[in-house]
């Protein structure tokens, strides 16, 4: 048996329903793991039937990414040898479509730090990785004509429903882009309070974040950590300089009012 027919006999036993039963809830659509390090796309093809495209990602920019076909709840790829091909299944949960793979065989379709066997969800509207991006780029434009009030409507939202789903390297540029957009508007404690769940990684130096980090994730750490510092200092200043601009508005306030009083009302103000 020559290794191509090996191949094409075990291609055809695995994609055999497994006692007539047939994994039909695996549905079109795309899926998003949590922290938004996989995605997974599921199309009908010319034939209708399902196709599948498959992108993770690892540390130090290390990836899986794999494709194919999916009959009964199962994909079968091409392996590192003839006699073991890379079983991938789809099983179909309320959250959305849990993947697996048969004991690491398709680690041939992957880097050395990266992997995919995973749940992956299905993201609410909006929350889709092509909304997302859109969102992002409307913001951009918005923020350009100085449009603050609007560009602030098109992050918020994606921030507020869809940061579960949102790969960490995304939502520190989302995260530090809105709180630019409040600062512009003059929400200080808004912009400070968006900046929070990256404040710790700020305060430690380039340094320790190289230490902690694989080199390739440790650069993209920097950045953000190192946008996340300067607009923490604004945010931080402007609410200061405006906590100056109250107090001073309400000690002019006071004399004002202290001036205008009738002297008897002056004098019994100041007491004996």
């Amino acid at each position: 048996m020559t290794p191509l027919f090996r191949f094409l006999v075990i291609v055809g036993l695995l994609s055999m329903p497994l006692n007539g039963y047939a994994r039909d809830k695996v549905e079109p659509g795309e899926y998003v793991t949590e922290g938004g390090w996989g995605n997974l796309k599921i199309a009908k093809d010319k034939e209708g039937g399902l196709a599948f495209e498959l992108l993770a990602m690892g540390a130090n920019g290390h990836t899986c990414e794999l494709s194919g076909k999916i009959e009964n709840g199962r994909a079968v790829l091409p392996g590192g040898t003839p006699d073991k091909p890379c079983l991938v299944s789809f099983d179909a949960t309320d959250q959305g479509i849990g993947v697996s793979d048969n004991d690491g065989v398709c680690r041939y379709y992957c880097g050395a730090r990266a992997g995919f066997a995973e749940l992956y969800l299905k993201p609410q509207p909006g929350c889709e990785a092509g909304s997302v991006l859109k969102a992002s780029k409307e913001f951009e434009l918005l923020y350009d004509r100085k449009a603050y009030r609007q560009a602030r409507a098109k992050l918020e939202p994606v921030l507020k429903n869809c940061a579960r789903v949102i790969h960490w390297s995304e939502l520190g540029d989302l995260r530090n882009d809105l709180a630019q957009a409040l600062y512009k508007q003059g929400d200080y404690a808004g912009c400070r309070s968006t900046l929070q769940p990256l404040a710790e990684e700020a305060r430690l130096s380039n340094e320790k974040l190289r230490e902690l980090y694989p080199p390739a994730d440790a650069e993209i750490k920097i950045q953000i950590a190192e946008m996340t510092r300067t607009n923490l200092k604004r945010c931080q200043a402007g609410q200061d300089k405006a906590l100056r601009g109250l107090r001073a508005r309400l000690q002019a306030a006071a004399l004002a009012r202290e001036k205008s009083a009738p002297a008897g009302a002056a004098a019994s103000l100041a007491g004996p």
